[in-house]
């Protein structure tokens, strides 16, 4: 394979990864708040097909490729059940979030490990560290990307789950009732939309690789 291939090849395992330990979270932390529904159906798991989800993890991608966004997705939707939570919009909000800070817990993991490498690079071989290298950097790339995509407000995306509490009930309907329609709206005329969600993310990443 040659190099572009391999990147393309680690961004896949990167976004599967990643779809995995953000649902995962979800599940997680649903059950801290009082919800073992997502428990008991196995979700706090890295089993990929556990999380798979034909639109987002499969088309959704892949739209996102050929638009030159990158890899952005979702997977099968976590089940809460917020009549079990202790605080529903609180538990909520909390279980909603905790998809978006799994990524940027990932994306830092990865600047550490660019951390490392950067620090053994006079002691080891160049061809070694290169490919710890590119899939550290597609894990940044790919985790920075999901975790800004998912804040955006906009159902099913995690953003939508904060959102919705600021709005009163008879327009939470309407605004729950967007969907999938509003997904796919969103890459064809939404695009600078990610780009600001994904500005913020981008700068303080930035920060962190230029103490590397």
């Amino acid at each position: 394979m040659n190099r572009s291939q391999v990147e393309i090849l680690y961004q896949v395992i990167a976004f599967v990864f990643a779809i995995c330990v953000h649902e995962s979270a979800h599940a997680w932390t649903a059950n801290q708040c009082g919800d073992p529904t997502a428990r008991m159906l196995g979700r706090i798991s890295l089993n990929p097909i556990k999380h798979v989800d034909p639109i987002g993890t499969v088309l959704v991608p892949l739209l996102g490729m050929l638009s030159n966004i990158g890899f952005i997705g979702w997977a099968k939707p976590t089940p809460v059940d917020p009549h079990n939570f202790r605080h529903q919009i609180r538990d909520d909000i909390l279980t909603s979030l905790a998809g978006p800070a799994s990524n940027i817990m990932l994306g830092m993991i990865a600047v550490f490990g660019l951390f490392v490498v950067a620090r053994l690079g006079s002691r080891g071989p160049e061809s070694v560290l290169e490919p710890i290298v590119l899939l550290c950097g597609a894990f940044i790339n790919v985790n920075i990307l999901l975790a800004a995509f998912n804040l955006i407000p906009i159902p099913p995306l995690d953003g939508s789950h904060v959102f919705r509490h600021l709005l009163p009930e008879n327009a939470k309907r309407a605004y729950d009732m967007i969907g999938y329609v509003g997904i796919l709206l969103l890459f064809f005329v939404g695009g600078r939309l990610i780009v600001l969600f994904e500005y913020p993310f981008i700068k303080f990443f930035k920060y962190l690789l230029s103490g590397i």
